[in-house]
């Protein structure tokens, strides 16, 4: 739902996906946090999180986030927190053999786990605030393993409902400490973006290589994440992006596949890429369903080439040849760094935003004059 604060908003309004690329500093102290004393982490922390804020501010935003400094990794920092995982499951991504997470245990009944990171971006920006959460059914597509998890949950159902009943608390302590907009990250829907993917012949990531059913699946997944936007008193965004790692996507194609899926979403925008090649075509537009916003990725994060300010408000412009100005918001295609590791450095994300923000603009002076 719309709040008085977001209603304020301007048309093509600027936000960010979420994650800012991570200093040197903050990845020694993300290194080291083990063996950091508890005040002495929260006070660094707390100052360079105060300076992610600010340097969004200064790009000109029009809505923030803290960088998510405080995660090593966007998913991986909530499943710690919230306990029943063990890293335990071998596979292969993108050439490289890993380790990754999965649920072992139920997770057990705690109080969120964001909402004291949330409120100190609250109390730190008067722009309009935005916190991100995994979504139920990436989770359990990514760390659901029958083999180590079916003792805890027999089936990736019952994974993913005790997921949302999780994460629907963990937004409404979000909007309570002052959070405005709550975002739902969900890349694992662009999977049925794939069609190589979907027809089993192609794979960046061997957990990916499984039967996929998108008439099944995809009400599961938007169901889910109604169930955590459901009363919400704040703006709730879905983002779906094509899993950037080291500057590239594990999936390609266009938001054709799954955009009429979404008709019974319950939020109020979905976040899409657009600048990135093989990702969203602005054809695509036309199937976003009506009571949908949209945000437009109109600066590619993997690229290390700095766009145009021409550029960003051409990709803009041509959505608004398709939908109404105040349907659209501008952001980047995704978060700049959901790994703690990944490029790009925090001046080339400053650079993009700030043009970003140039473009937006212009872009309000074109379409409304002002």
């Amino acid at each position: 739902m719309k709040t008085p604060r977001t209603s304020k908003l301007p048309l093509f309004f600027t936000h960010p996906i979420g994650s800012l690329p991570r200093p040197k500093a903050i990845l020694d102290v993300l290194a080291r946090r083990k063996e950091i004393a508890p005040d002495r982490l929260k006070q660094v922390m707390d100052d360079c999180v105060a300076f992610a804020i600010r340097m969004q501010e200064e790009a000109g935003l029009d809505v923030v986030s803290d960088g998510e400094w405080r995660r090593e990794q966007y998913i991986r920092e909530f499943l710690g927190r919230i306990g029943g995982f063990e890293r335990c499951r071998r596979y292969e991504h993108q050439g490289e053999v890993k380790y990754t997470d999965v649920v072992v245990r139920r997770i057990p009944v705690t109080e969120p786990v964001f909402a004291e990171d949330a409120a100190f971006l609250a109390a730190h920006t008067d722009r309009v605030t935005k916190f991100a959460l995994p979504s139920p059914f990436l989770i359990g597509m990514r760390y659901w393993q029958a083999d180590h998890s079916k003792a805890a949950y027999p089936t990736v159902e019952h994974f993913i409902e005790h997921l949302a009943e999780i994460l629907h608390r963990e937004a409404r302590a979000l909007v309570q400490v002052g959070i405005d907009i709550v975002q739902i990250d969900d890349p694992a829907l662009a999977y049925y973006c794939d069609a190589a993917l979907m027809a089993g012949t192609s794979s960046h990531d061997e957990r990916l290589r499984r039967e996929w059913n998108p008439d099944r699946e995809l009400p599961l997944a938007v169901g889910a994440i109604n169930r955590i936007v459901d009363g919400l008193q704040a703006e709730t965004h879905l983002h779906c992006c094509h899993s950037v790692y080291k500057r590239h996507s594990d999936v390609t194609g266009n938001y054709k596949p799954i955009l009429p899926r979404l008709a019974d979403l319950k939020a109020d925008r979905v976040n899409l890429e657009f600048a990135y090649s093989g990702t969203g075509d602005i054809s695509d537009l036309k199937l976003l369903p009506s009571h949908l916003g949209i945000g437009m990725g109109v600066v590619d994060v993997r690229s290390e080439q700095i766009p145009t300010v021409e550029q960003i408000e051409a990709i803009a412009a041509a959505g608004a040849a398709v939908l109404p100005p105040e349907r659209i918001a501008l952001n980047p295609d995704c978060g700049f760094a959901p790994e703690a590791g990944e490029p790009p450095t925090i001046d080339e994300a400053f650079d993009k935003l700030k043009r970003l923000t140039t473009a937006a603009a212009n872009l309000r002076k074109r379409f409304a004059g002002g």
